[in-house]
């Protein structure tokens, strides 16, 4: 990552002038509306609609989840603060709805036990030791818990925590195999490994479990003061920490009625069974948060991480937690304690620059370092059960809103042809056009960000029916690429310049774009269309935009 630098207002609300470094560390959240930051509101607007109506059952499929909190923030503004639903609604796991009185609407302030999410705090922690020189990244996380080399991991890194590829198991069944804390924190920290280490990615909860004892055996501190005094001290997240007062339950989420182990509804307390068996403090889970205390967490990693005046990780610290060190495992990008490039949730937002986690209880966040931009969603999907379904399609709909509504700005003109971004569909752009003899050019300016699996193809056709793919190049700030007539990926977040030889003949030329069931980018945009021939020119799309036949495709002018 480049050093930081302060991008100009042009930038606010694009998608496609990505920003290098971090924002300016004065820079401190306040509200906005959307349409005054610089971004479109409808987008967001209909993703609010689609979260809002996940709370409700659909025919005889159980809703996602009683409740949601929604936060965006862009540019350093809190652009979306919303609240629906319930947070607490259920009285068993059956799902027997309490009495209207006893049930709790949910409050943009509702405080949400953030499950994985409390990952990226034991990761802070360690980068915090790691910049003390109280921690090696790179030494044996033995060299700190003499007891974890048992059973050959005496050569298991503290990286290698950090980016899942320890060869640790997912997860083991502590708070069932062993009687009290003492005896399940050393079943995790002498468990045995799965893979050899260094060559597997396998997402495990022991790794953060690991490392948050070694952050007590180095400090002689618990967890949970090394994150007060840490991170939520210093930014002033006051509702953030493990084992909330009993005071605030009734500003809790509640989460799931768990019949094994017998606690009942679990309201108040940490829903992870290990983290509770560990006593609510442990490196996996057992963090409780706020929307808004996560946005002031995810501005200051936006920040280069300070806030407020208050610095809780150098720049190089950041830079080391959202740099994928898993480039040998694909999709499985990781830095040290964020994932990223995560099309699964982060959809239209996902990019080499883009950080997040989620948490089983169904909670999100998502920064976006290219826009200065981040997303927030937290649910209490588990309740009353997490048999009712996944909130995946809401965490996607949040990111890819606030996606669509930063702009792609047309490169000539006032507008730009765009694909849409509907999964599961082919959406054409067409133009006929009579090439002479020797041939003729085309030329376009082109803006893709999708998922892999989504093709844009440029074909050529005679008679309407049989499509025959034109390979072009791509020039791409001085690289020239050939292709075979599609393209797709994402990361790049700028205009490229096509060009591609027509045969002669009268032949319609189409821009095909294809999305198979699920995820989706930002989409794929065409313009400046421009044929050309030794007879000269033969189609001007920015002056007869009517020369073309869209099906799906529709002129946008961001």
């Amino acid at each position: 990552m480049a050093s930081p630098a302060v991008a100009g207002s042009n930038n606010s609300g694009r998608f496609d002038r990505p920003r290098d470094g971090y924002a300016p560390k004065t820079t401190l959240l306040r509200d906005e509306t959307p349409a005054k930051a610089g971004l479109d509101p409808a987008p967001i607007d209909a993703a609010l609609a689609q979260v809002a109506s996940w709370t409700q059952p659909n025919g005889t499929a159980k809703p996602l989840y009683a409740g949601a909190v929604t936060l965006l923030g862009h540019d350093g503004k809190v652009v979306t603060r919303s609240a629906t639903g319930l947070a607490v609604k259920y009285a068993d796991g059956a799902g027997t709805e309490l009495p209207a009185d006893e049930q709790i609407p949910m409050r943009t302030d509702t405080i949400f036990d953030m499950a994985s999410v409390s990952k990226l705090f034991t990761s802070i922690v360690v980068m915090q030791l790691v910049e003390k020189g109280k921690v090696d990244l790179d030494a044996p996380i033995a060299t700190y818990i003499p007891e974890f080399a048992e059973n050959g991991k005496e050569n298991v890194t503290v990286r290698q925590a950090l980016t899942h590829t320890s060869g640790f198991p997912s997860w083991l069944p502590l708070w069932s195999a062993q009687p009290d804390p003492a005896s399940r924190l050393h079943m995790a920290l002498t468990a045995k490994l799965r893979d050899v280490p260094g060559t597997t990615y396998l997402y495990s909860d022991l790794n953060l479990i690991a490392l948050g004892e070694l952050a007590h055996r180095v400090t002689g501190k618990t967890l949970d003061k090394l994150v007060a005094d840490g991170i939520t001290k210093p930014l002033q997240m006051r509702d953030t920490g493990y084992n909330p007062d009993p005071k605030k339950k009734p500003r809790i989420a509640a989460t799931e009625y768990q019949a094994s182990p017998p606690r009942g509804m679990v309201w108040g307390s940490v829903h992870d069974e290990n983290a509770w068996s560990l006593d609510g403090v442990a490196g996996h889970a057992g963090v409780f948060s706020t929307a808004d205390d996560l946005a002031v967490l995810a501005q200051t990693f936006l920040n280069g991480g300070s806030y407020r005046g208050a610095r809780i990780l150098k720049e190089s610290s950041v830079t080391a937690m959202i740099t994928n060190f898993n480039q040998a495992f694909p999709s499985n990008d990781h830095g040290l304690g964020f994932e990223l490039d995560q099309r699964w949730y982060m959809a239209g937002l996902s990019g080499p620059r883009t950080a997040g986690h989620t948490g089983y209880t169904g909670t999100s966040v998502v920064i976006d370092f290219d826009s200065r931009s981040f997303a927030i969603l937290l649910t209490n999907r588990v309740h009353p059960s997490r048999n009712w379904g996944s909130n995946n399609p809401a965490r996607r709909a949040v990111a890819q809103g606030l996606a669509l509504a930063l702009g792609v700005g047309p490169r000539h003109g006032k507008d730009a042809w765009f694909s849409g971004t509907t999964d599961n569909s082919t959406t054409t752009l067409a133009t006929t056009v009579a090439v002479p003899a020797d041939g003729a050019k085309l030329a376009f300016d082109l803006f893709v960000d999708t998922e892999d699996t989504d093709l844009l193809y440029l074909e050529t056709s005679a008679d309407g029916t049989t499509w025959t793919k034109v390979p072009f190049s791509v020039r791409d700030r001085g690289s020239v690429i050939d292709t075979d007539g599609s393209i797709s990926g994402s990361g790049n977040r700028h205009w490229q310049q096509v060009s591609a030889d027509l045969g002669a003949g009268e032949q319609t030329i189409r821009w095909r774009y294809t999305s198979d069931p699920l995820y989706q980018g930002r989409g794929v945009y065409v313009d400046g269309v421009k044929i050309t021939s030794g007879d000269g020119e033969l189609l001007d799309g920015e002056r007869t935009p009517e020369s073309f036949t869209a099906t799906g495709w529709r002129l946008s002018r961001r």
